[in-house]
């Protein structure tokens, strides 16, 4: 399968719940995902530890599949 969206690309949802929002291409997965900048947010619980002393609830991205992705204009 030849890729066409890289590293660094500006990407545009073409569907679920960010359709029609943009962002920039952090990370290529090997399972035909992408994380891209800004989008996919999701909820993750942290527990407290050295690393993460206050632990709670943060917010990130999460991987969307590159089907579900075109390359911006």
């Amino acid at each position: 399968m030849a890729l066409r969206i890289k590293k660094g690309d500006m990407v545009q949802v073409i569907t679920g719940d960010d359709k029609g929002k943009t962002g920039k291409v952090l990370q290529l997965l090997a399972d035909g995902r992408a994380l891209v900048e800004g989008l996919n947010f999701v909820k993750k619980h942290m527990r407290k530890t050295q690393d993460n002393p206050q632990g709670g609830v943060i917010e990130k991205e999460a991987p969307i599949h590159l089907s579900n992705l075109k390359k911006a204009e």
